[in-house]
């Protein structure tokens, strides 16, 4: 819509109509009232002639009924003054605001061009720089698209929202996005052989496997973030999955024991529910959201970004991926890019394992170049990457809006890549095969990976935010501990391995002399991690069996606790996931696993 569609005049430069709110830090639409036209240069509020016909007559006039609605208006007397804090404006003026408050600027208008005066030399005009300039643009033109448009950017956003797949994963993850808490999604790229051109890769008839697989754990405070990749060809259990069905019941699929982890998708109708419940089961740490995506998406988001940079160590013709490059560096989109992240015959030992580590670097070089100005002051950029991202995944239904999956996004961008580290999943072959072509997990090494995970701490060395709520959970140890004997504790078993609320009672009973603690079976729900909760008058009590069980401060949740058999208060210990056994510490390490794969998104690494 033009300016003079408006009732303005035509000298208003459209991109200067969009101004940043300092408040905010967002652009803003700011057009001046459609009923009335501004001022020209030189005329003040207050009638037309008004001031200059007052001059001319050497005193006062009084003011004619016109201009006194006009007065009314912009607050100004009959001299035409005005108190502090109004504006001027004619009518249609805003009404008189809070001098005390930040104010927007206005719009700007295009000054008249005046030529300079013979003999003097036209000065240089301050410039802005590029980049700025560009930021300036873009944000005004998407804004305008998005929001200027009304109703067009209205439907718009609704387009992209209907873009979006979404699976009811039937209780598995999360029902919400919240900003203010770490958070774990799983990314899975399946092996179906759906869209044009894809006939040859994946498995002819799949019925669409967990190929690809890489649980994103973001901090709470966003100083870092862990992608960690989960072999295909891991051999594990897959637990039982109830899945929603297109009538709206549930179905359980019978879980299965030593099988592949790709078939925790697909297989026996399992949906993206059960490989994030089979994750859970793995690790320990609990999976919010997912998101899945076909072999087209690593096409049109490769295409949407203007091609993703690679590099080789060495050169590679491929037969069965149709990849042929030679050494050195390469932009790669479309159909090079999804030939480039499938093939398994060109590095390493040709195996899988080798492919994840080549996908970790795409999916590297592909984050920062959806990061870059380059791509941020594109509009022809973010529209057709915003279309390929929507039309590319199913996810959750808890995340399965154009507006939440923009909010994952703003609060994945506030992690610096240099602290976004790609690692895979310590395995070890499988010693059950004899032609190796299956891995098992490294325990000694994933067990304080896992934990690591859990308690949010960073595989890079990062200045974390020290934050008001840590720091009262590190208070919670500090202080006097009772003695052994003095500690009332009930114990539950709230997902850990089968028997260890009882071995935990044994080992409290005969080894740390704590003779006041029961076993209560099983809690009413599995957690995650182990807590022990308690009363104030207790705390004594919960630091010295926290000092026994070697756990976190975080696992200390006050303002709780439960009769024992006697009647009185007792400390109440719930085994979570996390627990490794009795007098095994449960505390995560401070640094990394020796020996693990790791690689920070900042880094380019090439392919051999």
């Amino acid at each position: 819509m033009d300016a003079q569609g408006r009732g303005r005049s035509d000298d208003i430069d459209p991109a200067d109509q969009w101004v940043l709110n300092p408040d905010t830090g967002d652009y803003e639409l700011r057009l001046n009232p459609s009923a009335g036209q501004s001022p020209m240069p030189g005329q003040r509020g207050g009638g037309r002639g008004g001031r200059a016909a007052e001059r001319q007559g050497g005193g006062r006039r009084r003011p004619q009924q016109g201009e006194r609605s006009a007065q009314r208006a912009t607050g100004a007397d009959a001299a035409g003054r005005r108190p502090p804090g109004r504006r001027a404006g004619g009518r249609g003026a805003p009404p008189q605001e809070d001098v005390d408050a930040p104010r927007v600027p206005g719009q700007r208008r295009r000054r008249p061009v005046q030529e300079p005066a013979p003999g003097r030399r036209r000065g240089r005009p301050k410039k802005k720089s590029t980049a700025k300039k560009a930021l300036l643009w873009t944000g005004g033109v998407m804004a305008f698209v998005l929001v200027g448009t009304g109703t067009a950017g209205y439907l718009y956003y609704r387009h992209l929202d209907n873009n979006i797949n979404t699976t009811d994963v039937a209780g598995a993850g999360s029902s919400g996005f919240a900003k203010d808490a770490a958070f774990n999604v799983l990314l899975i790229g399946t092996d179906k052989r759906t869209g044009k051109g894809n006939e040859g890769y994946g498995d002819k008839g799949s019925v669409g496997h967990a190929d690809t697989n890489i649980l994103l754990h973001v901090s709470k405070d966003r100083t870092n973030a862990t992608a960690l990749s989960i072999p295909r060809d891991l051999i594990t259990d897959i637990p039982d999955c109830p899945t929603k069905q297109p009538d709206g019941s549930t179905r359980i699929v019978p879980g299965t024991d030593d099988v592949r982890f790709n078939t925790s998708l697909g297989q026996d109708g399992r949906d993206p529910g059960c490989t994030m419940r089979t994750v859970d089961q793995i690790t320990g740490v609990h999976v919010d959201h997912f998101m899945m995506a076909d072999f087209n998406a690593v096409k049109t988001l490769s295409a949407a970004v203007g091609g993703v940079d690679v590099c080789l160590g060495k050169d590679v013709d491929d037969p069965d991926s149709h990849l042929k490059l030679s050494a050195g560096h390469h932009n790669l989109k479309g159909e090079q890019a999804l030939a480039f992240v499938r093939t398994r015959h060109s590095f390493g030992n040709e195996g899988d394992l080798d492919r994840i580590k080549v996908q970790q670097q795409f999916l590297g070089s592909l984050m920062r170049k959806m990061s870059s100005s380059d791509t941020l002051t594109s509009p022809s950029k973010l529209t057709s990457l915003a279309e390929s991202a929507t039309k590319a995944l199913t996810v959750d239904t808890g995340i399965g809006h154009i507006s939440t999956l923009k909010d994952v996004a703003l609060e994945l961008k506030k992690v610096p890549p240099k602290n976004i580290t790609f690692t895979t999943l310590p395995v070890v072959d499988n010693p059950n095969e004899v032609v190796h072509a299956t891995v098992v997990v490294n325990k000694a090494q994933a067990d304080p990976l896992f934990a690591m995970l859990r308690d949010d701490v960073s595989l890079t060395e990062v200045k974390k935010k020290e934050s008001q709520h840590k720091a009262e959970q590190a208070d919670r140890l500090k202080g006097p501990k009772s003695a052994a004997s003095d500690v009332r504790v009930n114990i539950y078993n709230g997902g850990a391995v089968a028997g260890s609320a009882q071995e935990t009672l044994s080992w409290l009973q005969n080894t740390e002399g704590v003779l006041k603690s029961s076993q209560l079976g099983n809690a009413p729900a599995n957690v995650a991690k182990t807590t022990l909760e308690y009363s104030p008058d207790q705390a004594d009590q919960a630091r010295e069996l926290a000092d026994l069980m070697g756990l976190p401060a975080s696992a200390m949740k006050p303002g709780k606790s439960e009769e024992n058999d006697q009647g009185l208060p007792a400390v109440v210990l719930t085994l979570g996931q996390d627990f490794k056994g009795a007098g095994v510490p449960i505390a995560a390490p401070s640094k990394a696993p020796e020996g693990i794969q790791k690689v920070e998104a900042d880094k380019a690494v090439c392919a051999k």
